[in-house]
């Protein structure tokens, strides 16, 4: 495959005029993100099983599964994940009591992503 000289040298000088564009900007990058970092070793997390939808009630303005300081049993539900239009009871993996909700009501969720907290 060759590469088009014209495009590369035009790709440069439009990098180049980019560069001195924003020079002096401050731009923040994920490097200088700093998450905040919550010791799990004694929690218990809970991770969606599934890709999909999360919904933190049985329907649309319906009262939610869980509250944080909730106490919940093993097998609770604690939220619904739509995937393909079913909707998927994600049950508690353990007994606690509900220290953080992770996602929001309607969040996309992705496989193993951590989505419940519990003390």
């Amino acid at each position: 495959m060759e590469i088009d000289k014209k495009i590369l040298v035009k790709l440069i000088q439009v990098l180049e005029d980019l560069k001195k564009s924003v020079k002096g900007v401050d731009i923040k990058t994920s490097d200088n993100v700093v998450e905040e970092e919550i010791d799990l070793s004694d929690k218990i997390v809970v991770k969606s099983p599934i890709v999909g939808t999360a919904y933190l009630a049985p329907e649309p303005g319906g009262k939610k599964f869980i509250e944080v300081g909730k106490k919940i049993k093993k097998g609770d539900t604690v939220m619904i994940i739509e995937a393909m239009k079913t909707m998927n009871h994600v049950p508690s993996t353990s007994d606690g009591v509900v220290k953080e909700i992770c996602v929001d009501d309607g969040q996309p969720v992705e496989f193993d992503q951590k989505i419940v907290i519990l003390e």
